[in-house]
């Protein structure tokens, strides 16, 4: 079974508004590493939000990453910085 991969604009936007070094980190994990992975919970501090499980967010370096699974659709809705608390 293969996955299929969409980005949102929203993604896009947000992955071009990052700075060179987090750009390139991220665009490593999303659109080369993650085409060699087998399952969604092979991504780094995989975590489901809500109560819906189609809506997760894993973490490279300090950036969130939120996607949408439904079923062997997964689709990558942000990329944000992670929020200092």
């Amino acid at each position: 079974m293969s996955i299929e991969v969409r980005y949102a604009r929203s993604f896009l936007r947000d992955l071009k508004s990052l700075e060179p070094a987090a750009y390139q980190q991220v665009y490593e994990v999303v659109f080369k590493q993650f085409t060699q992975i087998r399952r969604i919970q092979e991504l780094p501090g995989l975590r489901q939000i809500g109560s819906d499980a189609i809506f997760y967010r894993f973490t490279i370096d300090n950036y969130l990453v939120a996607i949408e699974v439904m079923g062997n659709l997964v689709k990558f809705l942000r990329v944000l910085p992670k929020p200092y608390i």
